[in-house]
């Protein structure tokens, strides 16, 4: 039987089009992932090592009715649902310029996480990062190009990012709200959001090649803030098992933790000054918008963690100092320049007798002691010191007081640093800037993505970041930051020099020679906190 020629070509061609069509399908299908509330659709990298999941909902959208209450389970959804770009960030205004986003968007449906995996089908049960961006509880996003997640999937972890809550709409505690919960409690929704998205990761995250027995929270500024928390929060036991903090810690007399009846109070006075209700039903009724506008008219209307009695049911120190805490090894540090001088001396010249000043209209009697671990000479001692007790007063000593507690009340491994490296000034820099290690400035160098800022970065850059980077995600590994080709870096818990790694360009260990001016500071009179 004779095949005409031109039932052959259609016959390669029907063959070759099912052909690509199921080369398609496999690879659509290696690309998504049955999570329990549905199927997800990722996408690839370019260089093929690393698959991301963008916008998977954790929660349900906290709107309408779920406005003010903890996150409520998803509805499952059919058929294959893109998670391929971020979705929106929490509802906020611009605030500070170091911060854009590759999102959409603000929303008050904004609870979503993002995942980075390494690509391959053969690892699994690979340690989990879950990180919780800054932002002062008021502003931020996962969507930041600083933390994306990809370079870090590729040493090996499972990288989870998520948006939570934030301001009103985050920390607003009210009587009526407290009513209504069966828990008696109202505030710190965006903090029950991250335990809503640990309990997703252990849910889920096995589908990713991730560990749900491995997991190491980490954030920066108020996300780690958020994690010191999290480790004080009965909600968040066996949630995590490891812990990281950048820069924050609530602890200290400059972080004061409200009680409900204060979260309240302040939630019935922003209702009926701002919004002229203090109906519950016509708070909800209101928009978004409408209220984010009128919280962030006035600075009276600040809304932050408070003790709530269900997911924190006394202050976070407290906690720490009764041993109550989730007892897990704990690295934890600050940056060389989280403030200023400015911050101390205001617009004053920054000379010794300005210094001295200042000193004395602050300190009063106390200023002699202040003198003493805050000692300057001249007028470059002066900067140098009065950017030190700034960045102490808002950040440092928070922290300090953190690893401080967690190591006199339990015999977890802890590992302190300080960041040092300056990063480089830009060309159009004024010709009297000085290089500095500021606030936020080590997201980075941590997410090896240090080329997000537009800066003149040297090779010494590249080197800190791979270094930065490996601590971190050694660390998440096995609860130890050590491994081969790295400085080493001994516990702080595990000496009584108290030993703190510099990280920069030429990293180095030393004793704690700064304890005195924690302790000066612990130890002021309340009139001067």
């Amino acid at each position: 039987m004779k095949i005409s020629r031109r039932f052959l070509v259609i016959a390669c061609v029907i063959l070759l089009v099912v052909l690509v069509r199921l080369q398609l399908d496999s690879a659509s299908d290696s690309l998504q992932r049955r999570v329990i509330s549905g199927v997800v659709e990722g996408t690839l990298s370019e260089d093929g090592t690393v698959l991301a999941f963008k916008g998977i909902p954790y929660a349900a959208p906290p709107v309408g009715d779920l406005r003010w209450k903890p996150p409520h389970p998803i509805v499952p959804w059919k058929g294959v649902r893109p998670a391929k770009s971020f979705a929106p960030r929490a509802m906020q205004k611009h605030k500070w310029d170091d911060m854009f986003f590759f999102d959409d968007g603000p929303s008050e449906d904004c609870l979503y996480l993002n995942v980075w995996a390494p690509n391959d089908l053969d690892t699994n049960k690979l340690p989990v990062m879950f990180w919780i961006h800054g932002g002062g509880f008021l502003v931020g996003s996962a969507s930041e190009p600083r933390q994306n997640g990809e370079e870090l999937a590729k040493k090996g972890v499972v990288l989870v990012s998520i948006t939570y809550r934030l301001g009103v709409f985050g920390f607003f505690a009210h009587p009526e709200l407290s009513a209504e919960s069966p828990h008696g409690a109202s505030g710190n929704y965006g903090l029950l959001d991250m335990v809503a998205a640990l309990e997703w990761v252990r849910d889920n995250i096995a589908l990713f090649g991730g560990d749900p027995q491995n997991v190491t929270i980490f954030g920066e500024s108020v996300g780690s803030k958020a994690v010191s928390s999290l480790m004080a929060s009965p909600l968040a036991k066996g949630l995590f098992h490891k812990a990281i903090g950048q820069s924050g810690g609530l602890f200290g007399p400059w972080d004061p933790v409200p009680t409900r009846a204060e979260g309240e109070n302040l939630g019935i006075e922003f209702a009926e000054v701002a919004l002229g209700t203090i109906s519950l039903k016509a708070l909800r009724a209101l928009s978004g918008g409408e209220i984010l506008d009128a919280a962030w008219e006035d600075e009276r209307w600040d809304f932050d963690p408070i003790v709530d009695g269900f997911y924190l049911e006394e202050t976070v120190s407290d906690v720490f100092e009764e041993g109550r805490q989730i007892k897990v090894p704990l690295l934890a540090g600050w940056n060389l320049d989280e403030k200023g001088p400015d911050d101390f001396l205001e617009d004053a010249e920054v000379t010794v007798a300005n210094y001295t000043m200042r000193a004395k209209e602050v300190f009063g009697e106390e200023a002699e002691d202040f003198l003493n671990v805050y000692a300057a000479s001249d007028a470059v001692e002066v900067g140098r010191a009065a950017a030190d007790y700034a960045g102490d007063r808002s950040i440092g000593y928070g922290t300090w007081k953190w690893i401080e507690t967690h190591i006199s009340s339990s015999d977890a491994p802890v590992y302190r640093y300080r960041f040092d490296q300056t990063l480089p000034l830009p060309t159009d820099a004024p010709s009297n800037a000085q290089p500095r290690a500021a606030h936020a400035w080590d997201i980075e160098y941590v997410f090896r993505v240090i080329d997000s800022k537009e800066l003149p970065w040297r090779p010494e850059d590249q080197q800190v970041s791979e270094l930065m980077s490996t601590y971190w995600t050694n660390f998440a590994k096995t609860g130890n930051p050590n491994g081969p080709d790295l400085p080493d870096w001994p516990p702080y818990n595990g000496s009584p020099s108290r030993p703190v790694m510099h990280i920069d360009a030429t990293p180095v260990v030393t004793e704690d020679t700064h304890r005195a001016r924690y302790e000066f500071l612990e130890n002021l009179p309340n009139g001067l906190l």
